[in-house]
């Protein structure tokens, strides 16, 4: 899971993993993220990224997600956080 910082924006490229490895890698990564992050960009991909994109939006839960935006770019995911 390739991770880059953009000020309190972190975005995340999920691409080449399971939905299982990236639905534990992203519930860990909500539940060690700093509080000054305020959005979790998942990059997961279009063509192939549809079961990644799926987790991401309907089955990723965590108490700190406030809201799931669907990005322009449809192989991307907005998360805001709490």
């Amino acid at each position: 899971m390739h991770q880059i910082k953009h000020g309190s924006v972190l975005e995340v490229d999920i691409h080449g993993m399971t939905a299982s490895e990236a639905k534990r890698g992203l519930e860990q990564l909500l539940s060690r993220a700093d509080k000054t992050i305020t959005e979790v960009r998942v990059i997961h991909g279009y063509n192939s990224g549809q079961v990644l994109r799926d987790m991401v939006r309907r089955q990723l839960k965590h108490p700190r997600i406030s809201a799931k935006i669907i990005s322009l770019n449809p192989g991307e995911t907005r998360i805001l956080l709490k």
